[in-house]
């Protein structure tokens, strides 16, 4: 089975004839990659490359070089947090090329950290850059692909969580996807910060799904400070992992001193999180 992205293909060719430069965001597994070479796919001659690959990291030596010679075609860099260094020649190619008429679907630049990622292009690629955030499979594509919006409530908007064989299945993706994020993404985005420790808030915030954040209470369990806590949701948030719902009120001082709702951004997580298998 297919599920197909009409929407999200939509945004991204948008985006693409908008700008030199797309960020395209989303965490991992979300099917980034999936849609970057579908796109890629419409554009003869169009080049990927995945910062994960020691092959492709060597052609970026002298990335200036590199990027120069793909002149006229668009360029797809995966996993692009792992190179900040190249934004810098990223917008220097981008101005050498506008200055030569070529000013839109130059580049797009796949990452799973959003904040990180987001200040070193904006530093750097400022006027040059559309950002575009890739959300897990919603109702209308799901019902797109025939999938029931029970199993989507379940088994949440991963793909690979969501296509699994059985329930049982799903839930045993998602327990590895947590496990590898704690084991792999936190150590390489926050050394110093314990995995553990943020495994166990993770689970805490999906058991509070939707309540108002009690950094006191929460930092009380975890034997850790009001303030850590909130360093560990910004890290999980940063992952697109979490989200925080900012409360409303017509006074904005009252409004940024209020306690925001965080929510679990994808609900096969919560239900993996808190070892909910079946909707029984």
């Amino acid at each position: 089975m297919i599920i197909t992205r009409a929407s999200a293909m939509t945004a991204l060719r948008q985006a693409l004839s908008d700008n030199a430069a797309t960020v395209l965001l989303g965490p991992r597994q979300i099917g980034k990659t999936t849609l970057a070479r579908a796109i890629a796919d419409e554009r003869d001659g169009s080049v990927y490359l995945d910062l994960e690959l020691d092959a492709d990291v060597r052609k970026l030596e002298d990335a200036a070089s590199y990027l120069r010679s793909t002149a006229g075609r668009l360029t797809v860099i995966d996993e692009v947090h792992r190179a900040p260094h190249l934004f810098a020649e990223l917008r220097s190619v981008i101005d050498e090329r506008r200055r030569a008429g070529q000013r839109t679907g130059e580049f797009l630049l796949l990452g799973s950290a959003s904040l990180d990622l987001v200040q070193q292009s904006a530093e750097t690629l400022a006027g040059r850059v559309t950002y575009l955030e890739l959300a897990p499979v919603g109702p209308l594509e799901a019902q797109g692909a025939a999938i029931p919006i029970d199993a989507l409530w379940l088994r949440g908007g991963f793909p690979d969580s969501l296509l699994a064989g059985d329930d049982g299945a799903s839930l045993r993706w998602r327990k590895n996807f947590t496990r590898s994020y704690l084991e792999r993404e936190v150590p390489m985005f926050a050394p110093r910060m314990p995995a553990t420790t943020i495994g166990r808030l993770w689970t805490m915030l999906a058991h509070g799904q939707g309540s108002l954040l009690n950094a006191a209470r929460l930092g009380q369990a975890l034997a850790v400070t009001a303030p850590m806590v909130g360093r560990y949701i910004d890290l999980l948030a940063d992952l697109l992992l979490v989200r925080r719902l900012q409360p409303w009120s017509g006074n904005l001082g009252k409004r940024l001193v209020r306690s925001p709702k965080i929510y679990v951004r994808d609900a096969g997580l919560v239900h993996g999180l808190l070892d909910i298998a079946t909707l029984d």
